[in-house]
Formats: C-alpha cells, sequence, structure tokens
C-alpha cells in the first residue's frame, strides 16, 4: 500500500544519506500468539508490510512466544489465515521468537562476563517496595547489584538446569539505578517459570523477558527500522543499550507510532479474553468482536479494513478515532459490489384482491441500480405478499409515505396498490392488508400520470424463504473505553442490544443459492452476509446509515 508518513520521512532521510539503499529495508511484524489479531494489529501489520512493500524491501513474521503462559498453535494459525485475508504474505521468513533462545542465553552470559548483568534475589514484592524500586528523587537499590561475575554465572547456569524454584532468582541488567527512565532502572532480563512452551516443552525453565530479547531478535534477523506502537517509546534506551552492548552484527532502529484507539471498543487483548473465556461473547470471532476473524465473520472486507487504515493514517499524537469511519469504509466498499436482494424482517401478509389467483408474473430488479452492467434477477410476484410490518401504519405519523387507511403506495418495481381493508387476529394483531393494485402500472412505471410518494418493498407469499437475521451493532455503549467513570469496568458498559436475532425472516428466493461468506445489501434495511458457521444465517454487517444512539 503507497502511503507518505513520518517514519517514511525518516526512511527518505537514510536512503538519501547513503546509509540503506531502498532496498534493503527490513521490517517484521511480532505478534504475539496468545490471542487472535484485532484491527489494532491491523493498523500495526499494514505499517509493517506496507513499509517494506513501498521500498522494495522485506517484512518478516515472527512470533513472539518469549512468554509461553497463553501461547498456543490456534493462535499462530489464526495470525497467518488473517494477514493472509488482508492480502500481505511473509514468503520464507517466519520464524519463531523462541527459535532464538539459545542465542538470548548466549547472549545474557555475554553481559554477565562484561559485568552489565547479575543475577538477582530480590522477589516480585520487593521488587514493587520503594525502598528497593525508588522514585523520582531516590535511586532504586540493588543489594545484589555488585555479585561477583564468576558467581552470577554459575547461578545463571543452575537458574537454566532447573536447580530453583521460580522467584528465587532473576537476571538483571546493570545500567543505572538512579534513571530518571525506570525501564533503564537494571530491568530484569531473565526469570524463572516452569511452564511447557508450545514449541520448546520443557527445554527451558527460564525465559528471556521481551525488552532483552526483542532487540536480539530484530538484530539476528537484520532488521533495519522496528516499527512499533507509541507504548514502547519509553523501552527504546532499553532497546538500544542492548544492541549496543551484546555481539550483534546489526544495529536496528526503533521507531514508535500512535496506536489505534476506536470508540465503543475495547482493543485489551486480556479484556477480549475474558469476554471469550466468561462466554461473554460467542468465541474470538464472534460479529461483534474487533477481531479480524470477527470482522470477517460479519461480513466486513479486506479492502474495508485496509481502507480505514489508510485515512486515519500514522502519527506519533494518540488519538480517538470514531468507529462511524470504520463503518462509512465498510458501506462505501459494500455500496459498489454488494448484489441488492430484498429482504423482510417483520413480515406481515399483503393481499391484493383484484390480482388473479394462481397467477405469477415476474419483474425484473437490478441487482445493483449503480452498476448497469451487474444486470437483473427476476421477482415473482403473485396475490399474497409479504411486506415489512415498518411499512404500513393504522394511525400514521405525519410524513408517513407508506401504507396507509385510505393510502396507496409503490410496491418496488411493481405496482401502485391502493388500502383496501385490514384484516385481524382475534388478539388485535394484523393478520393480513387488503388492497387493490392499478394493474397498468406495472415494471414501476406510472399509468396516465398516476404517481405516488412512497416506495416499499415485497416478496411473494408462495416464493419467499424463511431465514434468520441477526442485527449486530457495537458491542459497548460507552464511546471511550479508555477513559471509564471511576468505579466502573468496562462489562458494565456492554450493549445489551449488540445482537438482536430476528427468526422467520422473509427472503427472495435467489438467496437460497448464497454461499456462506456471501454479502448483500438487503434494500431499505442494510447490509448483510450469509454466516460462515450458521446455515440460513444472515449477519447484518452495518445498516444503510448510522443509527447508534449519541452521547449527549
Amino acid at each position: 500500500m503507497e502511503s507518505t508518513n513520518f517514519i517514511h520521512d525518516i526512511i527518505d532521510e537514510e536512503i538519501a544519506e547513503g546509509k540503506y539503499r531502498a532496498d534493503e529495508i527490513h521490517t517484521r511484524f511480532p505478534p504475539e500468539p496468545n490471542g487472535y489479531l484485532h484491527i489494532g494489529h491491523c493498523k500495526a501489520l499494514i505499517i509493517d508490510f506496507g513499509t517494506a512493500a513501498k521500498y522494495g524491501g522485506k517484512c518478516n513474521l515472527r512470533m513472539d512466544d518469549t512468554n509461553p503462559a497463553k501461547e498456543d498453535t490456534e493462535f499462530v494459525d489464526a495470525i497467518k489465515e488473517d494477514i493472509h485475508w488482508l492480502g500481505f504474505d511473509w514468503g520464507d521468513r517466519f520464524y519463531y521468537g523462541s527459535d532464538y533462545f539459545d542465542r538470548d542465553y548466549e547472549y545474557a552470559v555475554e553481559l554477565i562476563k562484561k559485568g552489565l548483568a547479575y543475577v538477582c534475589e530480590l522477589s516480585a514484592e520487593q521488587f514493587r517496595d520503594p525502598a528497593y524500586c525508588g522514585d523520582l528523587t531516590h535511586p532504586a537499590v540493588s543489594p545484589w547489584r555488585d555479585r561477583p561475575i564468576e558467581e552470577s554465572l554459575d547461578l545463571f547456569s543452575r537458574m537454566k538446569a532447573g536447580e530453583f524454584p521460580e522467584g528465587k532468582y532473576t537476571l538483571r541488567a546493570k545500567i543505572d539505578l538512579a534513571s530518571g527512565n525506570f525501564c533503564m532502572r537494571d530491568p530484569v532480563i531473565y526469570r524463572i517459570r516452569y511452564i511447557d512452551h508450545h514449541r520448546q516443552g520443557k527445554k527451558w525453565c527460564i525465559f528471556p523477558m521481551y525488552d532483552f530479547a526483542h532487540p536480539i531478535q530484530d538484530a539476528i534477523e537484520g532488521i533495519t527500522h522496528s516499527l512499533c506502537s507509541l507504548e514502547y517509546e519509553i523501552h527504546r534506551p532499553l532497546y538500544d543499550w542492548v544492541i549496543n552492548n551484546v555481539s550483534v552484527g546489526c544495529k536496528p532502529r526503533q521507531i514508535e507510532f500512535a496506536r489505534l484507539n476506536i470508540t465503543n471498543t475495547v482493543l485489551s487483548k486480556r479484556y477480549l479474553r475474558y469476554l471469550v473465556e466468561n462466554d461473554i461473547v460467542d468465541g474470538w470471532d464472534d460479529p461483534r468482536m474487533p477481531t479480524l476473524c470477527g470482522l470477517r465473520r460479519r461480513g466486513y472486507t479486506p479492502e474495508s479494513i485496509l481502507d480505514f487504515c489508510q485515512r486515519i493514517g500514522v502519527s506519533k499524537s494518540n488519538s480517538m478515532v470514531d468507529i462511524g469511519l470504520l463503518e462509512h469504509c465498510i458501506r462505501e466498499d459494500l455500496n459498489a459490489r454488494a448484489p441488492r436482494r430484498v429482504a423482510v424482517l417483520s413480515p406481515i401478509k399483503l393481499i391484493v384482491d383484484n390480482y388473479p389467483e394462481g397467477k405469477t408474473e415476474y419483474f425484473d430488479l437490478p441487482n445493483n441500480p449503480g452498476d448497469p452492467e451487474a444486470g437483473t434477477r427476476a421477482l415473482p410476484f403473485t396475490r399474497e405478499l409479504y411486506i415489512d410490518a415498518d411499512d404500513f401504519a393504522q394511525v400514521p405519523p405525519p410524513k408517513f409515505f407508506r401504507l396507509k387507511p385510505d393510502g396507496e403506495v409503490r410496491l418496488m418495481g411493481a405496482y401502485i396498490v391502493k388500502f383496501a381493508s385490514l384484516e385481524t387476529n382475534a388478539d388485535g394483531s394484523i393478520k393480513a392488508v387488503h388492497v387493490n393494485a392499478d394493474l397498468e402500472t406495472g415494471c414501476g412505471m406510472p399509468a396516465d400520470g398516476h404517481k405516488v410518494k412512497g416506495t416499499i418493498h415485497w416478496l411473494s407469499a408462495d416464493y419467499a424463504k424463511p431465514a434468520t437475521a441477526i442485527l449486530y451493532d457495537r458491542l459497548f455503549t460507552e464511546e471511550n473505553m479508555n477513559d471509564l467513570p471511576e468505579g466502573k469496568s468496562y462489562i458494565d458498559f456492554l450493549n445489551p442490544s449488540s445482537a438482536e436475532k430476528v427468526e422467520n425472516i422473509m427472503v427472495e428466493p435467489s438467496l437460497a443459492d448464497a454461499k456462506p461468506g456471501d454479502r448483500f445489501q438487503f434494500v431499505r434495511t442494510g447490509y448483510f452476509c450469509l454466516d460462515r458457521k450458521n446455515p440460513g444465517v444472515f449477519n447484518r454487517v452495518v445498516g444503510l446509515k448510522d443509527s447508534f444512539p449519541k452521547k449527549a
């Protein structure tokens, strides 16, 4: 994806200075395989892959599996699928962070030998104690900072051999206990964990911290530019310190950009995992989730997501993007490509009294009014039809131009009909609305100047097929889910109307041949996608216009 932003400006300057050739630009996308990618990751991977593509360089895909607590091959496979779905590919450059555990260990030993790392015995509780971690006016304290090199080497080797319990020792980098950047106050770079790794099994019981392993991984792979979100800016001095103090030949440059924040959305993987594990949503691919697999199941296209990321751009300042922009992008995309079909979500019977019983005729309706090449399809018309309950009002409000007592309306692409009578059930509900048709107005053409203001959609009761629709909406009611009122949890703002199931809707017969993932515009209703997991269920991708209530 061609683009220009401050990252590309930096790279352009480096190329002009002769530091790199354009085709030497090498980036990486390093997702942690402990969950599914969401649209925030999408922005990052577009920046990583897109930057490499712009300069004719390369982008690696590397699984950051240095913390095995929640990692699984299920997530690895899903990440690959999502990246391919968006149209990107890493070629033969697929790696795991755990591939470098041996090298990480060697570089940790190198730091110890240089007097730049030591084994520490402070517990996790002591690390949080101000007496040891210090504050803005007091340096941190480490009683083990001057441990002899040989002693640290011995203890670190025994840590690797599994001689000590979790939490007994850590390996810390020896940098600056008085640094104003707390990330540089002798950070932990190794810890003991007795846990099975999804690829390494029980081989390792010590694991490198991300801030230590990541720059080494970048350097080993020859990455020139390590692009990451803004929360890592404070970690950049540590990234550079590691690169400059271990014997790797490559010196990557870390550049940070603002992460993506979207209204009415949670992008914390921890929070999303909670929704899944507590059955608040229907898995990672629930169509309400901001995960790429959830957006795909709902009916979003990769083109709409790429367009969204292109529109929001790349900046150094955090901001909140209105989810309405994402919805606009999918509307714009589907408006151009989605076939028009008729669906009646709340059907009531409409009987054309003066139309012959047993007769069927067909009216041609355009598949896409904006694209003549899309052609037409034939919709059967019979005496008994279905219309939407919202298109008839016994007591109409002002400026109601649909069907009403003594009123006339156009049946889309067919006849003008006039109200005749109302048939009700014993409980007063509508059994059928009776009308008479002006049979000289077929094919949507007026006869003798006969015109009406309203047009409604319809389906033949003899040919329509039953189906189910799920009207998906935003998962949370609060716009800024990053700044909630005191004492409130994000769970308190779940939208109770985020998934409204509507059974026994009626759809036109051509939809019987739809395949899972097919997208349509249901005329006058919205954009829908046939669910990939549940036969006969149409997911609402987005309405024809934004109807979500705004905060006063």
